[in-house]
């Protein structure tokens, strides 16, 4: 299946899980005396030893994909690829702050109705499956860390070879078993979340939340072309305007791979790239930065923490999640869900969200997804307008991409 397959199956199944769900959710809650009422009793332990699946295997997530594109990084860290990755970085975190201050500036005026509030009592769970994850989320994330870089230090071939072949092996069981898991784990939470009534209480606020990211991503994306402006010396428009095809390509497709050569053609258009760096950094744009991803996470985790467990994260809590949320970005598996995926230990190991919670992120972030995905594309443009500024200024890497544009015109 092409990934641009994949991506539309991923959501259309959450969208079957999550209208399937809130539909029986809501019949069950209106309707307690039921004969069906005792679905519910399944519908617990299943959603139990789902999200039991899911979280042992986060930690080995984190080792499979943090740790390799570490040592990738080292076994190839010329100073452009090591400039370009840090910008990217450094765009990512940057958005997730600016999504901070905005999340802390607007989430308190929003109508939320929080967790505290009278609602359904779910039914206890029946049947519990226990599975202890083998290590820590954090435990996992350090290792992770110590692993890369000391593989790097060390130059070991061997171990490399070894954390490239698990990184398969993760990539395998993410597509293979989590990603398909995830419609039904969501579908059961939105089915309790029907039943208790929390879903209803908190629908107009999931719109809300969608369209104030929307807004932040084109905010962010003006700060990125301004900076890219500054350092080059050059029109930022020239690039941006270039980029409307790109950008409904991803809001249509909601990947980031299957955009690239729409991407490519667009930056190719500009004339204040060259030739050499739009063929450098689009491509690993596409890998790297994912700045609208971040942005879009950080503000619905708040939203979130606020709406299920009555307050919002402390200043200190979310200056950890952005920092460690940019590292997990980079290393982001590349396939359908893998973004969430990636960063769900995190979410759980930093924020302390519950299996409700996480299965509200996949859900919303999984419906705007193509938004952010469209964000990130975007923005490669004023990443490689960066470079152009920081390494060829005066064209020492090649000739701007309008004095050869003149001949296909």
């Amino acid at each position: 299946m092409s990934t641009k397959a994949a991506d539309f199956s991923l959501i259309i199944k959450l969208l079957i899980g999550i209208v399937a769900g809130s539909l029986i959710g809501t019949y069950l809650g209106n309707n307690i005396q039921s004969p069906l009422h005792h679905i519910m009793d399944a519908v617990a332990s299943v959603k139990y030893a789902l999200g039991q699946i899911i979280f042992y295997a986060v930690p080995l997530v984190i080792v499979g994909f943090i740790t390799p594109a570490i040592v990738r990084l080292g076994q190839n860290a010329s100073r452009i690829l090591f400039t370009a990755v840090a910008i990217a970085y450094l765009s990512s975190i940057g958005a997730a702050f600016f999504s901070t201050v905005s999340g802390y500036a607007i989430i308190p005026h929003l109508s939320i109705a929080t967790s505290t509030e009278a609602l359904r009592k779910l039914p206890d769970i029946v049947f519990r499956l226990d599975i202890p994850p083998l290590f820590s989320v954090m435990s996992a994330l350090i290792l992770a860390l110590f692993f890369g870089v000391a593989i790097t230090w060390t130059k070991s071939e061997n171990m490399a070879r070894l954390f490239s072949e698990l990184e398969r092996i993760m990539s395998s069981l993410v597509v293979r078993i989590m990603i398909p898991i995830l419609p039904f784990f969501v579908g059961m939470s939105f089915l309790g979340l029907a039943y208790e009534g929390s879903l209803s209480l908190h629908l107009p606020v999931f719109i809300s939340m969608v369209l104030i990211v929307i807004v932040g991503h084109f905010i962010w994306l003006a700060v990125l072309y301004g900076i890219g402006g500054a350092l080059s010396g050059r029109n930022p428009w020239e690039v941006f305007r270039y980029y409307a095809p790109a950008y409904l390509t991803a809001v249509g497709t909601m990947s980031s791979a299957a955009t690239l050569p729409v991407a490519l053609e667009c930056a190719r258009k500009s004339r204040v790239l060259s030739k050499n760096l739009v063929e450098f950094m689009i491509p690993l744009g596409s890998t790297v930065h994912l700045c609208g991803s971040v942005l879009t996470e950080t503000f619905f985790c708040m939203t979130l923490h606020l709406m299920l467990y009555g307050t919002l994260p402390s200043v200190g809590v979310m200056i950890l999640f952005c920092l460690l949320l940019g590292i997990f970005a980079v290393g982001a598996p590349g396939v359908p869900g893998g973004t969430v995926v990636a960063s769900l230990g995190i979410v759980t190991g930093v924020l302390g969200f519950d299996q409700n919670g996480v299965a509200l992120l996949i859900a919303i972030f999984a419906l705007q997804d193509s938004f952010g995905t469209a964000c990130n594309i975007t923005g490669d443009g004023a990443l490689t307008l960066m470079l152009e500024g920081i390494f060829n200024r005066n064209e020492e890497l090649g000739e701007l991409q309008h004095k050869s544009a003149g001949e296909n015109a």
